[in-house]
């Protein structure tokens, strides 16, 4: 430490900034941001989908680990711009904050608000090339992460070249291929399941538009294994493949559409003979998953009709008080797409709406078109079923409310039963201690053995716990395996939830390596998902994987995950070995 002195502030150049803090951009290093550099391309191309430009969008993972999007829009604009002296080309992939969505000239709805995404996406690779088709000529420019050689400083994203008129084509439209810096990303092979995952939602969201998806990496029936996405319904569609294998209470799900200041509003809802509540929510094709101020208008809007349909036809009484919002959103499932100007989004990841104008709009769109749906009389049979639905869910919220209540009176009694059946953990310190839910007495006896109880406590589950997802509250509060659980934890449970008191910050679910394992485990994981979620997103539930198989000969011994390690296993052991699944 010395002097404080104007020579010590750096100023980084370029992209150098993207490559010394990359989470700043991208929020991690992990599979997660480098997934997220893909999506930052594909929005692009939505984007020009979005505002009518563009019809289709190609995705391809190539056998080397890079990547291409190509869509058949406008294309970049290759012309010489007017302040940088170089090609719109090189601005877009070079320049941080530059962009064509800061106004709405040419994109009146877009995801991609900060003019950061395929320049930091040019900065986080080993190389990029881009190719643009555009007025009948195929023009081309790559970009690579470089060596100076004299001052040993990183040049990310460095232009190899100016852009350069490959000659004439019919091609339109845009295609990015880069390849992830592997020194940048802890995880740097695409996973085909999660990129599936995020074109399916593209295409539900962009009904009419065109998603291929190619994994050169794999061969199905002896071609590159490939997905296409192409969904008329648009949301309706969204709604009906999330509730597949549900049993739904109307079998169309409910279309609601409007616009209300310039911010157009969509929605399908559909509801279904299930008890939780799945709400999906996207601004300009980016998926909210927490929330912001566009659910908040939806749930009001959703709330007050209902309640005052409900006193319409006579299902509230005038002396009857209003039913919960919760009540109304028993068993449902909805997607919220809006598509706005001037997004704000909290964070470069873009995972919750900001815009307070959002709330009235989507509160006054919803409000007005889910009372004229309500008010067409073919509706009224499926409007009957939902007010019954929600009817009955104040009734069972009232009982599970008492049910809470016992269970606190309870917690007292059953924290000396729990001595008998979690072996706890001596240490005083939450953060340093571990708490393994074992399956069966049997397993747990050996977990104690090999523990360390200064922070490691055992608990052990007695049978299979109830299927959370198809419970209400009450019925899970008196299922043993729970109440234990609960107790054991100590950082109550729904609306009680504090992770304050949270008695074991690493809650470790051991179960054994088979299909009734895995059952416990999905049923675990549903529950705490379902009424202890921050335990998850906080990162305090763990997964322990046993090995499925034993092999032993002498003093060698072998842990094998699955068949085709035992089968190394063994053919290395040799003959004479003992087999222990």
């Amino acid at each position: 430490m010395g002097e404080y002195k104007a020579s010590d502030i750096q100023v980084l150049e370029g992209l150098e900034a993207v490559r010394r803090r990359p989470g700043m951009y991208i929020g991690s290093t992990d599979a997660r941001g480098l997934h997220h550099i893909l999506w930052e391309i594909v929005d692009n191309a939505v984007d020009e989908a979005a505002n009518g430009y563009a019809t289709q969008i190609l995705v391809t993972l190539h056998a080397d680990g890079s990547a291409s999007v190509e869509d058949n829009g406008r294309g970049i604009p290759t012309g010489i711009h007017p302040q940088l002296g170089v090609s719109g080309v090189e601005v877009v992939y070079t320049q941080l904050h530059a962009g064509a969505k800061f106004d709405n000239r040419q994109y009146g709805y877009s995801g991609g608000l900060h003019g950061v995404g395929a320049s930091v996406v040019n900065a986080l690779s080993e190389w990029l090339v881009c190719e643009v088709g555009r007025d009948g000529r195929l023009w081309r420019q790559e970009f690579r992460t470089l060596i100076d050689e004299k001052t040993g400083k990183v040049l990310a994203g460095h232009p190899m070249g100016p852009l350069e008129d490959i000659g004439p084509t019919r091609r339109k439209g845009t295609r990015t291929t880069f390849m992830p810096d592997a020194t940048v990303f802890e995880e740097a092979s695409f996973s085909f399941d999660k990129v599936e995952r995020h074109l399916r939602e593209v295409g539900f969201l962009n009904a009419g538009v065109r998603i291929v998806l190619t994994d050169e990496r794999v061969k199905e029936d002896g071609k590159p294994k490939k997905r296409e996405f192409l969904y008329a319904g648009g949301l309706s569609d969204f709604v009906s493949y999330l509730n597949e294998g549900k049993n739904p209470l109307h079998p169309v799900p409910i279309t609601l559409e409007g616009e209300k200041d310039g911010i157009s509003v969509s929605c399908a809802i559909q509801y279904t003979d299930g008890y939780t509540e799945s709400l999906y929510s996207y601004v300009n094709n980016i998926p909210t998953a927490e929330g912001g101020t566009h659910e908040t208008g939806f749930k009001a809007a959703l709330t007050r009709v209902f309640n005052d349909y409900a006193r319409q036809v006579g299902i509230l009484k005038e002396k009857d008080a209003n039913l919960s919002g919760e009540d109304f959103r028993e068993g449902i499932t909805v997607v919220l797409a809006l598509k706005m100007h001037s997004v704000q989004f909290e964070g470069q990841t873009k995972t919750k709406l900001g815009n307070s104008e959002a709330r009235p709009a989507v509160e006054a769109v919803i409000a007005e078109k889910l009372q004229l749906w309500l008010e067409d009389i073919k509706n009224s049979l499926v409007a009957a079923a939902i007010l019954e639905k929600a009817a009955q869910s104040a009734r069972v919220r009232e009982a599970a409310r008492r049910a809470k209540e016992t269970a606190r009176r309870r917690s007292s009694i059953e924290g000396a039963q729990l001595v008998g059946k979690l072996a706890a953990s001596t240490g005083k310190k939450p953060e340093l201690n571990e708490l393994f839910i074992v399956e069966g007495d049997s397993a747990g006896g050996t977990a104690k053995q090999a523990r360390k109880r200064q922070f490691q406590a055992i608990m052990p589950l007695r049978g299979k716990p109830l299927n959370a997802e198809k419970k209400r509250l009450d019925e899970v509060l008196e299922n043993q395996e729970f109440r234990t659980i609960i107790a054991a934890l100590g950082c109550g449970i729904d609306e009680d939830f504090s992770i304050d008191a949270l008695k074991y910050h690493k809650i470790i679910i051991l179960s054994d390596a088979d299909q009734d394992g895995a059952h416990i485990r999905s049923i675990l994981l549903t529950f705490f998902f379902r009424y202890m979620k921050d335990l998850i997103t906080a990162g305090h539930v763990y997964i322990g994987q046993p090995p499925l198989y034993k092999v032993s000969r002498g003093k060698v011994v072998r842990y094998c995950y699955d068949d085709k390690e035992l089968a190394i296993a063994t053919k290395e052991i040799g003959r004479g070995y003992a087999l222990q699944r």
